[in-house]
C-alpha cells in the first residue's frame, strides 16, 4: 500500500499521545452544540448549524493546549475537512502548524437495528470523497458501526463489512480506522467483545501484507483482552471510544488496557463552554487533554 506521508504513519505507529475525535456529524450536532452553551434556537438551517460547530472545531484545534505533543491525531468531519483555520485548509492546518494526523469521518450513519447490530449505511461517493480527502492531506479515515448484542452472524457481517470498506480506502494510500462499537448498554458486552476479537482476527489475517489498519472499539470488559490485536502486523493502532463513559469512567478503565490509547470524543470536550474566555477554554481543554493523555501512556 502506498502511504502519503510516512512521518504520519511513524507518529500513529510510535508517538505517545491520543486521537482527538471532532467528527460529530449532523445527527450529534445539535447536542453538542447544547452541551457547549448553543442553543437550538440561535440557528435555522443546517448550514448555519454546520457553520456554528465549525467555529467550535476551530477554537478547539487553534487552542495553545492542543498541539502533537499529546494529541497526536484528529478525526475530522467532511465539513471541518473542507473549511479553514488561521487561513489554511483545516487539514494543512493540524498537521503544518500543530504536528497533529488527520483523519476523515467517511461514514453516512447506520442502518436500523438487525440481528443485534447496526451495519453501516451506504456510503455514495465514496472514491471522490477519498481522492478529495488525499488532495488536503488526508492521512487516513474512520467509519462506525454499532454492536448491540450477542449475535455471532449479526458481528460476522459488521465486521465484514469493516473490511470490506477498508479495502476500498486502502486502494487510495490512506490507513483506514475501522469502528465497530460494542454498546455499553449490550446485555451480553463481554460476549460480543469475544465473537468480535475473533472475527476481527480474521479479518486481519485475510489483508495483503502491504495493508495497514487502525482499529477503534469500546474500552473491553477484560483489561487487555484485545492485546492481540494490539500485537498484530497489520495494525498500526488499536484506539479506545469513550462510547458513553464519562472522562473519569473512560479514563479509569483504559488505563487497565496496555498499548490501547484514547479517541474520546464527548469525554474530551464536554466542558467546553462557547461563554469561556480564550484562557479559561484553553485550560479546560489543557486539563481534559493531560488526563486523557496520562492514561493512553501510562498503565497500571
Amino acid at each position: 500500500m502506498f502511504v502519503a506521508n510516512e512521518k504520519m504513519l511513524a507518529q500513529m505507529a510510535e508517538k505517545q499521545g491520543f486521537i482527538a475525535a471532532l467528527d460529530q456529524s449532523g445527527g450529534s450536532t445539535p447536542g453538542a452544540l447544547r452541551q457547549y452553551g448553543i442553543p437550538d434556537d440561535a440557528y435555522k438551517s443546517d448550514a448555519e448549524m454546520f457553520k456554528l460547530m465549525h467555529e467550535m472545531r476551530v477554537r478547539i484545534m487553534t487552542a495553545p493546549s492542543f498541539t502533537g505533543e499529546k494529541v497526536i491525531g484528529t478525526i475530522l468531519f467532511e465539513h471541518t475537512m473542507n473549511g479553514e483555520a488561521e487561513g489554511k485548509p483545516v487539514p494543512t492546518f493540524l498537521w503544518e502548524d500543530r504536528g497533529v494526523v488527520p483523519f476523515l469521518k467517511v461514514d453516512k450513519g447506520l442502518e436500523e437495528q438487525k440481528d443485534g447490530v447496526q451495519v453501516m449505511k451506504p456510503i455514495p461517493g465514496l472514491d471522490d470523497l477519498l481522492a478529495r480527502a488525499v488532495k488536503l492531506g488526508i492521512f487516513g479515515t474512520k467509519m462506525r458501526s454499532v454492536i448491540h448484542d450477542v449475535s455471532g452472524t449479526g458481528i460476522a457481517a459488521e465486521a465484514k463489512q469493516q473490511f470490506e470498506v477498508g479495502a476500498q480506502i486502502s486502494k487510495h494510500g490512506l490507513v483506514p480506522i475501522l469502528e465497530p462499537e460494542v454498546s455499553i448498554k449490550s446485555p451480553n458486552k463481554a460476549g460480543a467483545e469475544k465473537i468480535l476479537r475473533d472475527e476481527l482476527l480474521k479479518g486481519l489475517d485475510a489483508l495483503p501484507e502491504s495493508d495497514k489498519v487502525m482499529i477503534k472499539l469500546t474500552i473491553p470488559s477484560e483489561a487487555d483482552f484485545y492485546r492481540p490485536l494490539i500485537e498484530h502486523p497489520r495494525v498500526v493502532r488499536v484506539v479506545a471510544l469513550s462510547g458513553g463513559y464519562t472522562r473519569t469512567d473512560a479514563c479509569k478503565k483504559l488505563e487497565e488496557n496496555h498499548g490501547m490509547i484514547a479517541s474520546f470524543s464527548r469525554a474530551l470536550i464536554n466542558e467546553l463552554k462557547k461563554s469561556m474566555s480564550d484562557k479559561e477554554f484553553d485550560k479546560t481543554l489543557g486539563t481534559s487533554i493531560d488526563e486523557i493523555y496520562q492514561v493512553s501512556i501510562k498503565k497500571v
